[in-house]
């Protein structure tokens, strides 16, 4: 009997006092217009990194926004720092990463933060 008690507190320990958060990345083409540009000669550099951020809390899994609206919010962010207004530049390599983090069912923090490359053609 004493043997379970000393299991149960064990596992109670280990489920309580565990990081509560796990993260997702992925690496996808979002340009899906019918542009093609050819990266394979020596006509571009690359001039910077963005990335954008956004993210929102649940309390009993109830509020916030949806995960769709979150990743425009961060993709809207990356848009804006990468200064496309000026010269021939485009973004690539996008990635999409995603972290929770919190106590669920009763407090989860999702943020999702897109990032990519900005190359401007030299030719």
């Amino acid at each position: 009997m004493k043997k379970i008690g000393i299991y149960f507190v064990v596992l109670w320990v280990v489920t309580f006092l565990n990081s509560c958060g796990f993260s997702t990345a992925l690496v996808t083409n979002h340009n899906q217009n019918a542009t093609e540009v050819h990266l394979s000669g020596n006509n571009f550099k690359v001039i910077d990194q963005v990335s954008g951020s956004s993210e929102d809390s649940y309390v009993l899994a109830i509020g916030g926004m949806k995960k769709r609206q979150l990743y425009q919010n961060a993709y809207s962010e990356m848009i804006k720092k990468a200064n496309l207004l000026n010269g021939s530049k485009a973004i690539i390599n996008f990635m999409t990463e995603e972290h929770f983090s919190g106590f669920a069912p009763f407090y989860v923090r999702r943020t999702i933060t897109v990032s990519a490359q900005v190359v401007e053609f030299t030719k």
